[in-house]
């Protein structure tokens, strides 16, 4: 099957991040998950530490959400027009983010980004956005090129004062750094960057699509106390489908079609079955659920940290190590032992959703 993906797929792989050029070797062919626990085609168990890079927090095929599903899926749909499901979903997620006033459900985080760039240019009149080195928004090009970008160093306070805010649209930022591996934002950061935004006419927006409803019941903004304008959702607010929400204060929200001038569309936006995942998904997350987590997120950083540094918030977990070839020789170490762990760069970002340590621990008694 690997062979055979080679030659349909660049890499073989449907996305970049997915391949195992950093730890050599080829990826275990996957056929079934099941909670905290994944096999390959050879019939192999791997405890999963990938989680689908973040958003299983209830593990594979949790029977909550495999049943909204298949109820979803025998319904028929998509079907064109808003249903029940997108509004029950957007009441959840704005109940537990009050800054998401108003909302607008797409596919991708990519594309949910993208959407509040685009928003925050058109409330503000203004075109250079913030992003921060290092981070990931998606693979937009108002979000990866160079036009119209500033990158000042994540958590750097007074880079970010230095800039010419006064013609800023929007400062966008993972409120927890994640796509370099976690690192925890210094002390006043965060607010910091608000009272910047409100001084300058600028537009705070959060990238929730790793933090959001993970690290706390209302995401990175309730834990840290900072009100962004626009947020970015993606992964968990669909239990794991493909999803993409973007939304923010009811004025800013306003300018997009067919309420304003601002253009975004998307065929498959709400698909009922995405929708239904979701509400399954942020309903099992209860405060229980939240505790949980950081019981056993607190469990596995205390256990890794003989392996290197780690760093965590909530269910966020990556174990630096000194470089690639430590990681790499770390990383067949695991597999040896049964955890599939994502491939990255000198890092593990477990993603450590309860499921992962709990199979683990119940495996080894």
């Amino acid at each position: 099957m690997i062979a055979e993906a080679r030659e349909l797929f660049p890499g073989g792989v449907n996305s970049p991040v997915r391949a195992y050029r950093p730890v050599g070797g080829d990826p275990p062919a996957l056929v079934r998950g099941d909670r905290g626990h994944v096999w390959d085609a050879g019939g192999r168990e791997y405890v999963d530490w990938v989680g689908a890079f973040g958003p299983l927090v209830a593990g594979h095929a949790h029977p909550s959400v495999v049943a909204a599903v298949g109820e979803a899926v025998a319904a028929g749909g998509p079907f064109g027009v808003t249903t029940e499901r997108e509004v029950r979903l957007a009441r959840l997620v704005r109940e537990r983010m009050p800054s998401m006033e108003r909302m607008r459900f797409c596919t991708s985080g990519t594309e949910a980004a993208m959407s509040a760039v685009r928003v925050a240019r058109a409330a503000t009149g203004r075109r250079p956005v913030v992003k921060f080195d290092g981070a990931y928004h998606g693979h937009s090009d108002a979000l990866m090129g160079s036009d119209g970008l500033l990158a000042p160093p994540y958590g750097d306070l007074d880079a970010v004062a230095a800039l010419p805010l006064d013609e800023v649209a929007a400062i966008i930022v993972e409120p927890v750094a994640g796509n370099v591996g976690v690192v925890v934002p210094p002390d006043g950061f965060l607010p910091g960057l608000r009272r910047l935004c409100d001084r300058h006419g600028a537009l705070l927006i959060f990238d929730e699509v790793i933090t959001g409803f993970r690290v706390a019941h209302g995401g990175a903004q309730q834990l840290y106390g900072v009100r962004p304008d626009l947020t970015v959702l993606g992964k968990i607010v669909g239990g794991g489908m493909p999803v993409g929400a973007y939304g923010g204060r009811a004025d800013l929200v306003a300018l997009v079609a067919p309420d304003g001038p601002v253009y975004q569309a998307g065929t498959l936006a709400g698909h009922p079955a995405v929708m239904a995942a979701g509400e399954a998904t942020l309903r099992l997350l209860d405060d229980a659920a939240y505790r949980r987590l950081e019981q056993l997120g607190s469990a596995l950083e205390e256990g890794l940290r003989d392996v290197g540094r780690v760093a965590r918030v909530g269910s966020m977990l990556t174990v630096f190590l000194a470089g690639e070839a430590e990681f790499a020789g770390f990383h067949r170490r695991l597999r040896d032992g049964g955890v599939d762990a994502r491939a990255g760069k000198a890092k593990i970002d477990g993603a450590a959703a309860a499921v992962v340590l709990q199979a683990w621990l119940d495996r080894r008694g």
